[in-house]
């Protein structure tokens, strides 16, 4: 037997909205026409769920936010285009995600993510799973960021940009250029301060994996070649490392250059565009 849908007598959910078994919707929520809602999924009081939303599984959506909306982009010509939310995604109070721009785009939630206050999605971005975004980050049009990393409260970025898998980003930092997988990342401007270490310990790398991690970023950040010459050599000079590959295939992809190294009080420099 499915598990009964607990709608509140002052929630406006359109019948022609799918909503799976077990699914709870609070005090003064709105669900529009087309919206779909997984199994298990709780929407709290006044969130307001539009209907370019497709959103998965087990997925708790706090008071007063505001999903699938019409992106803030002079391009947009009212086309037909989405919202998808994957599974165990939680959004807290007050965040805000604008469908895509283009015929049939998406903007993007992976499964597991977790969106905390405030927090503003614009139109195309794309969160992988298992990513923490603080408080009050915020991301401009097509920014892309990969699974398990985690953004500090109040960062911001440019539209874009692209963030690597398991980097970290720290609070109130301002993005402007790409960042790379399995680092940490501060400042205004940005700067890259080493590796993710904790994130990495976290998510079970061992030492010997963050040791060539390093050392494919001391090789990239070095100075010695220009980047492009530094990118092509990358599997050269670690033949048959995973980690190498993927820095190197991430590096390629990039639209805005490689965040700066930090290299101490005064810096300049900072390493590789």
């Amino acid at each position: 037997m499915s598990e009964a849908v607990l709608i509140h007598p002052t929630a406006i959910v359109s019948t022609d909205a799918e909503i799976g078994a077990g699914v709870r919707v609070g005090p003064c929520a709105v669900i529009e026409p087309g919206a779909k809602i997984g199994d298990g999924s709780r929407i709290e009081a006044f969130a307001h769920i539009y209907g370019s939303v497709s959103m998965g599984k087990n997925c708790h959506i706090f008071e007063y936010t505001s999903i699938g909306s019409d992106p803030q982009d002079h391009d947009f010509g009212s086309e037909r285009t989405f919202v998808r939310i994957g599974d165990d995604v939680l959004i807290r109070e007050n965040v805000s995600i604008h469908r895509a721009t283009g015929e049939g785009n998406e903007t993007v939630v992976g499964s597991g993510t977790w969106l905390m206050e405030g927090c503003h999605v614009a139109h195309n971005v794309i969160l992988g799973e298992h990513c923490v975004v603080t408080n009050k980050a915020g991301f401009s049009g097509h920014v892309h960021v990969d699974h398990h990393a985690v953004i500090g409260g109040l960062s911001g970025f440019h539209q874009f940009v692209k963030v690597g898998a398991y980097a970290m980003v720290g609070g109130m930092a301002k993005i402007i250029k790409d960042v790379p997988p399995y680092s940490m990342v501060d400042g205004n401007p940005a700067r890259v301060r080493g590796l993710n270490i904790v994130g990495l310990r976290r998510n079970g790398f061992t030492q010997e994996q963050r040791t060539r991690i390093k050392a494919v970023y001391k090789f990239l950040y070095s100075g010695e070649i220009g980047r492009r010459e530094a990118i092509a050599a990358l599997e050269e000079r670690f033949p048959g490392d995973e980690f190498a590959a993927e820095i190197a295939l991430f590096a390629r992809s990039l639209k805005r250059g490689l965040t700066r190294w930090y290299r101490g009080r005064g810096d300049k420099s900072g390493g590789l565009e």
